[in-house]
């Protein structure tokens, strides 16, 4: 029974927000500060992940060692 007489009372409320005017309101600024929250903690994911990448680059199993280094004899012109 209560909870009808607070609908009575906040009819009238209802009735001064102007119908033309759209918000998004505390919901939408819930949602959008949720999806902050998690890019966030996706980026911090993803720095220590990729901090963990050990990345060495293997050279190709046809060349020799001394060319796939950059050591050696010059080329020539």
């Amino acid at each position: 029974m209560s909870a009808s007489l607070a609908l009575t009372h906040l009819v009238p409320l209802a009735k001064d927000i102007d119908n033309d005017k759209v918000t998004p309101g505390v919901l939408g600024f819930v949602v959008f500060a949720a999806l902050a929250v998690g890019v966030w903690l996706l980026m911090k994911s993803m720095n220590r992940h990729m901090g963990k990448v050990d990345f060495e680059e293997a050279p190709e199993s046809g060349t020799a060692p001394a060319a796939a280094s950059g050591k050696g004899e010059p080329k020539k012109a």
